[in-house]
């Protein structure tokens, strides 16, 4: 790589990192373990990101991919991404001390979906098949739900009664991600009814508005976050689009010296999972490999903040 003396511009994406429900998932855990002592155990991951999840095994949570893994009675913390009635049921019937992590902007469409299925409307769903959300929302009704992601998904799709359709949103898509699919949906269905863009969380729509400042100004752009986090992959998609060479890192340590070679800025944003320690790692490494300025952008301002479940408040 380039000498230590080489200067390089490091431009950070506002805002970047944690969401509200992200926050709120972490703090659940931790307060969880607080409060009843270790173990507590959380189906699935917290929320999609390694050094979080690493994080709170080490402070005594144990992750698991369903409940019948944990031991009858135990405490048991569903993730931010929501599950299914089945699952719900499931602990049910294990005695499961259940305190629910779920988003609040993951139940509101849950609650949707459910309100639909009682109009006897036939459900579509756009979002990613294999989503932890994607099938915890699916799971909330009785009906087998329609899964699209794409215009040629719509172009497939048939349906019972095209005069008694709706649809719902995975949170974690974009504006960007919808507004194509949802138009065709429209042309193919008239009569469909749903949220327009009301289900898109504000997190997510933000982080990509700011990747898409990021991009006009930089060489570069790293985005940090997990491999599996849909979130992160979606910013580094941005960049790609915008003709700008982007790259998803867990940490430091999976960035390769080739990729700043002959850039004179770097932009580095994180996902709606991805802790600003992280952010800071990054920043500290390219500081031993150049002569860094940093530059904080300007974006929007973010002051929400979810409740606690009622078992965990003070």
């Amino acid at each position: 790589m380039a000498k230590k003396n080489k200067p390089l511009e490091i431009v950070l994406a506002s805002p970047r990192g944690f969401c509200a429900g992200v926050e709120r998932a972490i703090e659940i855990v931790e307060k969880a373990i607080q409060k009843f002592g270790p173990p507590i155990y959380v189906r699935h991951e917290i929320v999609h990101n390694k050094y979080v999840v690493d994080d709170l095994r080490k402070k005594g949570a144990i992750f698991v991919d369903e409940t019948d893994e944990v031991p009858e009675g135990a405490i048991t913390i569903f993730s931010a991404h929501g599950v299914s009635d089945k699952v719900e049921d499931e602990a049910k019937k294990r005695n499961l001390s259940v305190i629910d992590a779920t988003c609040p902007l993951v139940t509101k469409v849950h609650l949707e979906t459910r309100k639909h299925q009682q109009l006897d409307r036939q459900i579509i769903m756009i979002g990613h098949k294999g989503h932890p959300e994607v099938e915890g929302t699916a799971g909330r009704v009785k009906q087998e739900v329609a899964i699209i992601s794409t215009e040629e998904d719509v172009q497939l799709l048939e349906v019972k009664n095209p005069d008694n359709l709706a649809y719902v949103t995975q949170t974690t898509l974009s504006v960007d991600d919808t507004t194509s699919i949802i138009r065709a949906l429209k042309n193919k269905f008239p009569s469909i009814i749903g949220p327009d863009t009301k289900d898109i969380c504000y997190a997510t729509q933000n982080r990509q508005n700011a990747v898409k400042m990021l991009a006009k100004e930089v060489d570069v752009i790293l985005v940090i976050g997990s491999a599996n986090s849909s979130n992160s992959n979606r910013l580094k998609d941005l960049g790609e689009n915008m003709n700008v060479p982007s790259y998803l890192v867990d940490s430091h340590k999976h960035i390769k010296e080739e990729w700043l070679e002959g850039a004179k800025s770097v932009g580095i944003t994180a996902g709606a999972s991805a802790p600003e320690v992280l952010i800071d790692d990054v920043v500290g490494y390219l500081g031993t490999k150049f002569d860094i300025s940093i530059k904080n952008m300007t974006g929007a301002q973010e002051n929400i903040k979810f409740k606690l479940p009622q078992e965990l408040r003070a």
